[in-house]
């Protein structure tokens, strides 16, 4: 395993999870124990991904793994796939790589629970039981790549292990985040400085979907109602429909607040220009 060097400015996140339609969603209460995370994404040129798991995961879940991502940037181990160590071996069977993926690296994150509740501005980071949640949701995703003929399955998380006495961890995270995660890897650029002033669930939401559209100082234009595509699954109409309205212009407001230029032009239609 090799040492990964560089200060936390940013994360660098894999394109294929943050477009992913659905992956991360708003949730209603209780919808956790009723769904599933069933989400298929075809991200051009033969390539389609596919995510599994027993819950489908959310804006918490979201916050998460973009702090282990940022940790795994100055602080991670580049896991090789053959590694030279016994625990590295360990490692590789416990991201449970198959296929194509057995030759690709994978990165492991080592911290604390105070230290990930820092990087991604929690209020109390002494409060750990919500990242503990939302790790073990995640370790339960699947994840199915296909590129025209070839197949690669892995989970979204390796195996973990923590210590509550201690509050440490370490999370394996997969081969198409390392590879974002890497210099030269394509890749989504969010700035943690925005991360963590965000307050909302949607805000969070939207936002990482937007970096992942819009590139720094770019703008682009978008309809209302594709936003809250973003953040919905279910198609609704009338009252329903006005109240996702009026909560989204709320979280559009609130990523002015961090920087952002948006401009209604047109009734239901923005321009969004990134910092």
């Amino acid at each position: 395993m090799k040492k990964l060097n560089g200060p936390i400015q940013f994360l660098r996140h894999s394109p294929s999870h943050c477009l992913a339609p659905g992956l991360f969603r708003a949730l209603q209460k209780g919808e956790r124990r009723q769904a599933k995370l069933e989400v298929a994404y075809d991200y051009g040129k033969g390539r389609s991904i596919e995510f599994s798991g027993p819950e489908p995961l959310g804006a918490d879940d979201l916050r998460v793994l973009q702090g282990l991502i940022a940790m795994a940037g100055p602080s991670g181990l580049l896991l090789e796939p053959e590694p030279s160590t016994e625990c590295g071996h360990q490692l590789r069977l416990f991201l449970e790589p198959k296929w194509e993926a057995v030759g690709l690296d994978a990165i492991v994150v080592k911290g604390s629970y105070r230290y990930l509740a820092r990087v991604i501005g929690y209020a109390n980071i002494d409060n750990c039981t919500t990242i503990k949640t939302c790790i073990e949701r995640m370790w339960k995703v699947s994840i199915i790549v296909q590129q025209g003929s070839k197949r690669k399955g892995f989970r979204l998380l390796a195996e973990y292990e923590s210590d509550d006495t201690a509050g440490q961890l370490y999370v394996a995270l997969n081969p198409m985040i390392a590879e974002a995660v890497l210099p030269g890897g394509r890749h989504v650029r969010i700035d943690m400085d925005e991360v963590r002033a965000l307050r909302t669930a949607n805000a969070r939401l939207i936002h990482q979907r937007l970096c992942a559209w819009i590139n720094p100082g770019k703008r682009e234009k978008i309809a209302l109602d594709t936003l809250c595509g973003y953040l919905h699954q279910s198609a609704v109409s009338g009252n329903a429909l006005r109240k996702r309205h009026e909560r989204l212009r709320n979280t559009l407001s609130e990523l002015q607040n961090i920087g952002w230029l948006i401009t209604e032009y047109r009734k239901g239609m923005f321009e969004i220009q990134r910092p």
